[in-house]
């Protein structure tokens, strides 16, 4: 028998980001503007968060399920 690997993906939206941290999609993109989201990398009009920097920025907070 395999063991399966759980494989994330490197990238998270803002809107992802923001439910983690538990604040409105809003507030999250003013901080990815201002460079104080975690992680945060603006690829032409979009931003996405970098999963290894916000993981390494953000303590986790809840356990997992």
């Amino acid at each position: 028998m395999e063991a399966t690997l759980e494989v994330k993906p490197r990238t998270i939206s803002v809107e992802d980001a923001a439910r983690e941290l538990g604040i409105g999609r809003q507030l999250a993109y003013q901080l990815a503007r201002s460079g104080e989201l975690p992680g945060v990398m603006r690829l032409g009009h979009r931003f996405v968060v970098v999963r290894e920097r916000f993981d390494a920025a953000v303590p986790a907070t809840k356990d997992a399920a």
